[in-house]
């Protein structure tokens, strides 16, 4: 499902049930901040070498729950904000590129000033 499909779909959401009410762009923030401390709710005592198991014992499950919701809000955001996230998202990436060329950045987890 591309992000256009998701949009027009919670747009049907949200006026069949007259939530666009509800969804200025600060309370759809601040959703989305909630949802993102759901995820690090999950993932938070789980050490670095238990994340596997925590996957495959019913967690996968879970975060995948939790991380939909986070790119819903994210969706429902932008929507509401007028941001073409396809767009943006295209944009980043480019901008990324340029910040982190493959020469100066593979292998290494310095922020983009510090490569020049």
């Amino acid at each position: 499902m591309d992000l256009g499909a998701i949009r027009g779909q919670l747009q049907i959401f949200a006026a069949e049930r007259d939530w666009d009410q509800f969804h200025s762009v600060r309370n759809l923030l601040l959703a989305l901040v909630g949802e993102v401390d759901e995820v690090s709710e999950l993932l938070q005592w789980v050490d670095d070498e238990d994340i596997e198991e925590f996957l495959s014992s019913g967690g996968r499950e879970r975060l995948g729950e939790e991380l939909a919701d986070v790119l819903l809000y994210v969706v429902r955001l932008a929507d509401k904000s007028d941001i073409d996230l396809g767009a943006a998202i295209v944009a980043k990436l480019e901008s990324n590129a340029r910040k982190y060329p493959v020469d100066r950045s593979k292998g290494s987890s310095k922020k983009y000033l510090e490569h020049k």
